[in-house]
């Protein structure tokens, strides 16, 4: 990536706004629960392993705001919970919270300064874990794409989703890095346009090859551009390897089913939730109207007609042809593979 989407800088996480990209690239200090927790619900930061870096690094905001409260750990407990609330769909936002809340519990009775030192410790591990588990996405998924390639993806799963770059998107950049020719078709994604603002911006800013489509021509491309896969990111995946995305996901898996197109999920082991046996399981978020129909700030849709928003769907197994992990290439069935990786 040629900039960083996150950082902890001095005492402040510093985010891109990704809600002002492609015209601006604005960056937050975010010195306050309550700022990091607005930038993960309102999209400001998005994409799960991304989520998870900020909301540990928003747990370190809180213990500097603990300062000056009569509970500190009692504050920074509450700003866990805050964190928790921002989004229902993304499991590394809870896993990241999760290896927080257990370090808390280990150091609660020491000094503020110690707490806080500890949990900035333990926020930048998950911020340098992510990095290194893109980079071995990357390799993992490579190896799936010849000399030259074609490659549909949906949503954003790059740099700007992560600490590093990326999961899809990983494999694309490690591909190029490998000395192969890759070309991206990137969905635009409606309603937010996270493809045509964001994929496009970065692949388009480390140089590589990209067109963007509307949502609606993915089937047509698919027939007539000679696509060789799709790759997609996840935000939780299910024991059985169901996945869930960003809206439309399902849709362009059947798509590709239907053309004989490998589909492809790329994500950190961290984002499989073995507690879940099946995708019905996985809650989604459902976002506000205006989304819909004030698209990008302009009305384009009647005033107070029925909007039904979900931000992801969930792709069954059978659709997916392999989940590219940091660990390796599983295949289907899916669970007997994420079991063994769980359980070494």
């Amino acid at each position: 990536m040629p900039v960083a989407t996150l950082n902890w800088v001095d005492d402040a996480l510093r985010l891109i706004d990704q809600t002002r990209l492609p015209e601006d690239l604005i960056y937050i200090n975010c010195r306050d629960v309550e700022t990091v927790a607005e930038a993960i619900k309102m999209l400001r930061v998005r994409g799960a392993p991304a989520i998870g870096v900020a909301a540990a690094f928003g747990v370190v905001v809180a213990a500097q705001e603990a300062v000056s409260r009569e509970d500190p750990v009692g504050h920074i407990r509450a700003a866990i919970e805050t964190l928790a609330a921002t989004r229902p769909t993304a499991v590394n936002l809870f896993w990241a919270l999760d290896r927080m809340s257990g370090v808390l519990d280990d150091v609660a009775d020491t000094p503020l300064a110690q707490i806080h030192d500890r949990l900035l410790s333990e926020a930048t591990i998950i911020f340098d874990e992510d990095r290194e588990t893109c980079r071995a996405i990357g390799r993992n998924g490579a190896a799936l794409l010849g000399g030259e390639s074609k490659v549909l993806t949906h949503c954003n799963a790059g740099g700007l989703a992560t600490a590093d770059y990326g999961t899809a998107l990983a494999v694309v950049y490690a591909a190029v890095e490998e000395g192969k020719r890759v070309a991206v078709y990137a969905d635009e994604t409606r309603p937010l346009l996270q493809g045509s603002r964001l994929t496009a911006w970065e692949l388009q800013q480390s140089g590589v090859d990209v067109t963007v489509i509307c949502d609606s021509m993915a089937a047509s491309v698919l027939r007539d551009k000679s696509i060789d896969c799709v790759i997609v990111g996840a935000d939780r995946i299910a024991a059985n390897g169901d996945v869930a995305n960003k809206i439309g996901t399902y849709g362009v898996a059947v798509l590709a089913r239907e053309h004989d197109v490998p589909f492809y999920v790329a994500a950190p082991l961290s984002t499989i939730d073995m507690s879940l046996e099946e995708g019905g399981l996985i809650p989604i978020e459902e976002r506000a109207s205006d989304e819909v129909t004030y698209g990008m700030g302009k009305q384009t849709a009647p005033e107070d007609v029925a909007v039904y928003n979900p931000a992801f769907d969930v792709t069954p197994n059978r659709l997916v042809d392999a989940i590219i992990t940091d660990r390796g290439v599983a295949r289907a069935p899916y669970e007997p593979v994420f079991q063994e990786w769980f359980s070494s």
